[in-house]
């Protein structure tokens, strides 16, 4: 097989060839890409994680946000610019096989499997606890509705990739047209000076109540790691490249638009809820919409917003179910991954890796029935790790993709990472800064007891297939 990529000057160079990228069905149309790369960058983080953060750090949560939401970019902007040199299914285990071997696959493949595995248990956790708020769900046992959501969305993302892309598609809508409804509804708030429980809302809420620091700047630096994870699924639309007709058309649009998104979803979100209501009328028990929406009379606000984070949590479980069975299918041609999670079904939908994912949920199944308090926090912890891992190979592997480029190896596409490789080791200390003030965090401590537990399965994994690797599935063609 051989590809070719354009460089800058129009010169084709030959790539090589992932024989994972093969039999996908090309059904992913431009809009269900913008919208999977809209659905990456907003979720559960910002419609519940917001609150919380409010009311422990006040307005500076909205620098957190745009720093993080800068570094995010930087990473997938990177993945971005592998995706032009090569599309592929595999997406950054693929680009970590070609540049890092499959040692360097086999951990970003594990990696990224860990954290959307874990994830999909947090995210049938929420959905059981979000029905829970209508009475009509309340007895039923979290567990049970654990199961149905899972059953339901495994079920769908068998069909096929055209499926997967509708669903997403309306997800995000229905995010999306929350978000910008609220904000709507505060702007208004906002130019005509209405009162929300006896304050007016405008930049005095800021000034007056302790300014952007009101709580120093030690409570802005330590949410730097819960923030990092609300943007935990932005590398996604880089697995939808491999199932998109004319990727390298489509991708720089909706890679690029990730950054305005994060910039008025996010950094404007947080600015406009500190002008409406003080920073500590916030809490982590509600969401920070719900709590401005419920002190303006707005009816059934609790209803909606549930509706809202509960569409979240599904397209989080969606996607991380279509992710893991073509990663994890990548995996297994060269064989770093079971032999079953190769196989597809007639629809070409890669079932093994779906269900083997679907398999560690039902664990968490398990979690709901055993000790429903505490599932979501348990999961988080290792989910916490897999997205540091996959985050530092992506970048690892767009650096070293650059070195090869400057010894004339390969040709850097026109669409680029700025500044690079400035960018990548900013990136990479940033990662690892986060790591370190997990350290600060009761949670996060348990996080960090994790990390030698998990290198040793990488290790003791890794000496269990490697002879059975085939890099013949990686085929390096010469023109």
């Amino acid at each position: 097989m051989t590809e070719q990529t354009l460089s800058a000057d129009g010169k084709a160079a030959p790539v090589p060839a992932d024989a994972g990228d093969a039999g996908y069905d090309k059904a992913l149309k431009p809009r269900h890409v913008n919208m999977i790369a809209i659905g990456g960058a907003i979720g559960t983080g910002l419609f519940l994680g917001a609150g919380g953060r409010l009311a422990q750090a006040g307005p500076a949560l909205a620098i957190v946000y745009a720093v993080c939401g800068l570094f995010a970019f930087f990473v997938v902007r990177s993945l971005g610019e592998l995706i032009l040199y090569r599309p592929s299914s595999g997406a950054f285990v693929s680009y970590a096989r070609e540049f890092m071997g499959e040692k360097g696959a086999f951990v970003a493949g594990w990696m990224h499997f860990l954290n959307w595995s874990t994830t999909g248990i947090a995210d049938i956790t929420a959905i059981a606890l979000y029905a829970h708020f209508w009475s009509f769900f309340t007895p039923i046992p979290q567990w049970v509705l654990a199961l149905v959501a899972l059953a339901v969305v495994l079920a769908l993302n068998m069909v096929s990739v055209k499926l997967f892309g509708e669903m997403e598609f309306w997800f995000a809508i229905i995010k999306v047209a929350a978000l910008v409804t609220f904000m709507g509804i505060g702007i208004f708030l906002l130019v005509t000076q209405q009162p929300i429980d006896g304050n007016t809302p405008g930049f005095s809420l800021i000034s007056d109540h302790g300014g952007i620091f009101p709580a120093g700047v030690l409570p802005m630096v330590l949410i730097v790691q819960g923030v990092v994870f609300a943007y935990a699924s932005v590398e996604l639309v880089g697995v939808a490249a491999g199932e998109t007709e004319n990727p390298r058309k489509i991708m720089p649009k909706a890679i690029n638009s990730i950054m305005w998104r994060i910039g008025i979803f996010y950094v404007g979100s947080v600015i406009l809820l500190a002008m409406l209501m003080p920073w500590d009328a916030y809490s982590k028990q509600e969401s920070p919409f719900v709590t401005v929406l419920s002190h303006i009379g707005v009816p059934q606000a609790g209803n909606v917003m549930n509706l809202v984070v509960l569409t979240a949590a599904l397209s989080s479980l969606n996607s991380g179910l279509y992710s893991t069975g073509r990663i994890l299918r990548s995996m297994s041609l060269a064989g770093s991954a079971p032999k079953f999670t190769g196989v597809m079904n007639k629809n070409h939908v890669p079932y093994g890796g779906i269900l083997l994912t679907s398999a560690v949920c039902v664990v968490g199944v398990g979690l709901n029935a055993v000790v429903p308090s505490q599932a979501f926090e348990i999961v988080l912890n290792f989910a916490a790790v897999g997205i540091l891992g996959t985050w530092a190979i992506i970048v690892l592997s767009h650096l070293l993709f650059v070195r090869k480029a400057k010894l004339g190896e390969v040709e850097r596409p026109s669409y680029r990472l700025p500044l690079s490789p400035y960018t990548e080791i900013a990136t990479l200390i940033f990662l690892a800064a986060v790591i370190v003030l997990m350290g600060f965090d009761e949670v996060g401590r348990i996080t960090l007891y994790c990390l030698p537990i998990i290198g040793l399965a990488l290790v003791a994994g890794w000496f269990g297939v490697r002879k059975r690797i085939n890099m013949d599935v990686f085929e390096k063609t010469k023109l």
